[in-house]
């Protein structure tokens, strides 16, 4: 009874939290909250009926195995990105988390077994740490997924596009498939009878020849979009400024109805937090990106995410170590 109720308290706050608004951050803690509460109450209820402890047992091994083979995917991957695109510290993500990971399995390996206490300690603390970490990954990229598949498809009349880096004038895959993906949406709702615009939105880089804005306008115009259609936001350099003059520039124009942001997938939940805090009011839709650009790039908007609440992350983390910390001096 008592696991049955406290996997139904999560879900409820999940689901209202869901309803009142998709994109508060809040909702991916609840999601991981109510998915372990789940497990739990399985695993009492596969204690004496075989029929849930197999299938328990079964995913309980696919886990393990998972997390033992998931540090060399991440090295495999950034090794993969290193090659593909460069050095630079995003792109060496993936490949830091697969060390840190496989460093921090061997230091709780060799310290839990220490006789001195400090030692046992702070790997037991380490774990922990590790163990919350990977929560909010996992409930992250969970709700990362779900916020992506659901919400209106259609029926904007302001569809904003995000920017990216240009390769000198030109626009690179990455970039070309968000514009693919607002090209798509355009088309549908103009097929429905309404006038949407589309906002293009990025300035200009040290290293660009032009802004990215009017490298995605020359994008759209060359695959049949009239040019009044297309609107040149070109002063934005972040992903806060691009929803906020994007925002401003259709308001001024009097488009003040239905606004979608096209982004990558990866992108997605990041861009719709940041859209609530600055209190606009529109849906996020994914393109699709590259499968190696994937875990480095979402690994970099889990660590943009965590820096926004970084005294509750650092509490939470010292805690941890010192719960660990406690527990071998107590014992």
């Amino acid at each position: 009874m008592l696991a049955a109720l406290l996997f139904v308290i999560p879900a409820l706050v999940f689901v209202y939290g869901m309803v009142r608004d998709r994109r508060r951050l809040s909702n991916a803690v609840w999601l991981g909250i109510t998915l372990v509460m789940l497990l739990l109450l399985l695993a009492e209820a596969g204690r004496d009926n075989p029929v849930l402890s197999l299938p328990l047992l079964l995913a309980f091994m696919l886990a393990v195995l998972g997390l033992l083979l998931l540090p060399l995917a991440l090295l495999a991957n950034g090794l993969v990105m290193v090659r593909r695109e460069g050095r630079s510290l995003g792109n060496l993500l993936s490949l830091l988390a697969g060390l840190a990971l496989i460093g921090e399995m061997i230091y709780f390996g060799w310290g839990i077994g220490q006789p001195n206490d400090w030692i046992r300690g702070s790997a037991i603390g380490l774990f922990l740490v590790s163990a919350y970490i990977a929560f909010l990954f996992v409930s992250l990229l969970l709700y990362s997924v779900i916020y992506g598949r659901t919400g209106r498809r259609s029926g904007f009349d302001g569809i904003v596009v995000l920017g990216a880096g240009l390769v000198g004038s030109r626009v690179p895959p990455l970039l070309a498939s968000r514009l693919d993906r607002a090209l798509r949406l355009y088309r549908r709702d103009s097929e429905a009878g309404r006038s949407p615009v589309i906002v293009v939105s990025g300035g200009q880089g040290a290293d660009e020849e032009v802004s990215e804005a009017f490298a995605m306008r020359r994008y759209l115009l060359e695959r049949g979009v009239p040019d009044d259609d297309v609107v040149l936001e070109d002063q934005a350099t972040t992903t806060e400024e691009n929803l906020r003059y994007s925002k401003e520039l259709l308001a001024s124009r009097g488009h003040t109805g239905r606004v979608v942001a096209v982004t990558n997938n990866y992108h997605v939940f990041r861009t719709a937090v940041l859209s609530r805090k600055q209190g606009l009011r529109l849906q996020v839709i994914g393109a699709p990106t590259a499968w190696y650009f994937v875990p480095s790039a979402f690994l970099r908007e889990f660590v943009a995410l965590l820096v926004r609440n970084p005294v509750v992350h650092t509490l939470a983390c010292v805690l941890l170590m010192a719960g660990g910390l406690a527990l071998t001096q107590i014992g």
